[in-house]
């Protein structure tokens, strides 16, 4: 982008922003009279003179964060306000708290015959912005470099960051028939700690870290990005210093895959899970990730939705999330036994006798996230050319779209069951299959920016797509290609230029209005949204 569209672009912002705050809403709830953290987003050029001013004022400059053209400040009372006032200001948000979305993947998801094949991810760079990572013998020397972004240690005092490497990179060799290798056994991984002992973040240390990564693309290839983490949505995806950057990380030529949260039961809203999708999970460029239960065995027929995973469309935006699933539920991965993680949930641990490095059983979107990302190296191993929006849109054309109408799973310490409904807003384009992947030849042509949901006045939804994007009419990128077309009706769900939520899903028993905030007035969905047969399990 050239200086003249950026000043242009900022100068459109600052006065759609004239009309209204400056400044997110979670600001006015911070406790009063206290010293708070911001991130302050300003004109192009401008950070020296705002820092200048702020200093003035009595602010004290924590880092700047040059990627997203801002700074990290910590304002006294009082000062916010001139702040706001201010002509450099573009918008001030908290520098949020971040957390990992924790809550049998290669086979489920067709990477082991991929790797028969000879596709492990060998030469591509996989950057994890995660908790660290501690040295384990599955892993050794994939790992080609760390760093630090909350404290002086690379290590992984959670343990997650670890779990999550093992999934990508993990060779499985203390496991029987390597049971758990991962996804790409040989790709480069790149740790970023911005989690600390406790999985926590912030944003400002997660969107340094994005900026690392693109520094150190060239020197180790960095083709894909793991983000199993997340924060909830404040402001529209175009403010979210979070989802500037890692819309500049797939500017730069890089794969953003992100965990879209582990909200799916979450009913505070009266939205049934829907409208949980997580930041930056929100941003249509990136590949947001649900979870799938791949039940414990290499066969696919039996998975089932973790219903955990956070539904879309997304808060503020409407965006239509997740993209696609992947499997997430009970993963077994790399952990060392110093880890926090490991010391808090001993059930959890998963012993091989003949490794003093052990391994660990985690759910969550978290899982899920880095299984696709192992998938987009394959990918870019076979096809270097390949940009971000053709491997997002080959994902996604070729994940499986056959499902169940509606599944139910018990919690199993809880005994509470939960039903889900197989829509575009729980699973996306569908099921993750590397093997098809792989197979695909299509190259998609623009962006692969994922559509808005927009619902009438008569409580009809449909997706709306940007101009200039992959997803047209045509056989091979039409919306019914890649979201699928299995049993519309006027009842049903159908996919792409037509209507999600048929009007027959408006009346009836089997409708059920949330009262939450996707919509404005609720989300709308019915028995009549989903097809095939009800399968039961239970899930964590």
């Amino acid at each position: 982008m050239t200086t003249f569209l950026r000043m242009l672009l900022l100068l459109l912002l600052s006065m759609t922003l004239l009309a209204g705050a400056k400044k997110s809403k979670d600001l006015d709830q911070l406790p009063p009279g206290k010293d708070v953290e911001v991130i302050v987003q300003v004109g192009h050029g401008l950070r020296g003179s705002l820092i200048s001013k702020a200093n003035g004022w009595g602010a004290l400059l924590k880092t700047e964060l040059p990627l997203i053209n801002s700074m990290v400040l910590r304002v006294p009372p009082g000062i916010l306000n001139k702040l706001e006032q201010d002509s450099d200001v573009v918008y001030i948000s908290p520098n949020r708290t971040v957390k990992s979305s924790l809550i049998y993947s290669r086979e489920a998801s067709g990477g082991g015959i991929a790797q028969l094949y000879g596709w492990t991810g060998a030469g591509v760079g996989i950057a994890v912005i995660d908790s660290g990572y501690s040295t384990h013998s599955d892993i050794g020397a994939r790992v080609v470099y760390r760093q630090s972004f909350i404290d002086g240690t690379a290590e992984d005092g959670y343990g997650h960051g670890t779990h999550v490497i093992g999934i990508i990179a993990g060779a499985g060799s203390f496991t029987d028939f390597f049971r758990n290798r991962g996804i790409a056994p040989q790709a480069n991984i790149v740790s970023l700690k911005v989690l600390d002992s406790a999985g926590v973040g912030t944003d400002a240390a997660t969107i340094a870290a994005i900026d690392r990564a693109i520094q150190l693309k060239s020197t180790y290839n960095i083709r894909v990005m793991n983000l199993s983490l997340g924060r909830p949505i404040f402001e529209s995806y175009d403010l979210d210093p979070l989802c500037q950057a890692v819309k500049r990380a797939w500017d730069a030529g890089i794969v953003v895959v992100v965990a879209a949260g582990n909200g799916g039961r979450d009913n505070s809203q009266g939205t049934e899970g829907y409208g949980t999708i997580l930041s930056p999970g929100n941003h249509p460029r990136v590949t947001t990730v649900g979870a799938m239960n791949a039940r414990n065995t290499i066969l696919r027929g039996d998975d089932q939705i973790a219903s955990y995973s956070s539904k879309g469309p997304t808060g503020i935006d409407q965006i239509a999330k997740p993209d696609l699933v992947a499997p997430g539920n009970m993963v077994v991965s790399t952990m060392r036994t110093n880890a926090a993680l490991w010391s808090s949930h001993p059930s959890n641990r998963v012993t091989v006798s003949s490794n003093p490095s052990q391994y660990f059983v985690l759910s969550g979107t978290s899982m899920a996230a880095p299984v696709v990302s192992g998938a987009a190296a394959l990918l870019l191993q076979k096809d270097p050319s390949l940009t971000p929006d053709q491997v997002k849109a080959r994902l996604m054309r070729t994940a499986t779209k056959s499902f169940p109408a509606a599944t139910l799973a018990t919690d199993s310490t809880t005994g509470t069951t939960y039903a889900s409904y197989y829509d575009v807003f729980t699973v996306g384009a569908g099921y993750l299959d590397i093997w098809a992947a792989l197979n695909n030849y299509d190259v998609a042509v623009g962006t692969a920016e994922s559509p808005r949901a927009a619902r009438d006045s008569k409580g009809n939804v449909s997706l709306v797509f940007a101009s200039g994007v992959t997803w047209g009419t045509g056989v091979t990128w039409g919306t019914g290609v890649v979201w699928g077309t299995t049993n519309v009706s006027s009842s049903g769900v159908c996919w792409g230029t037509g209507v999600v939520w048929g009007t027959g899903v408006t009346s009836g028993s089997g409708v059920v209005w949330g009262t939450g905030v996707v919509w404005g007035t609720g989300v709308v969905w019915g028995t009549g949204v989903v097809w095939g047969t009800t399968a039961t399990s239970s899930d964590r």
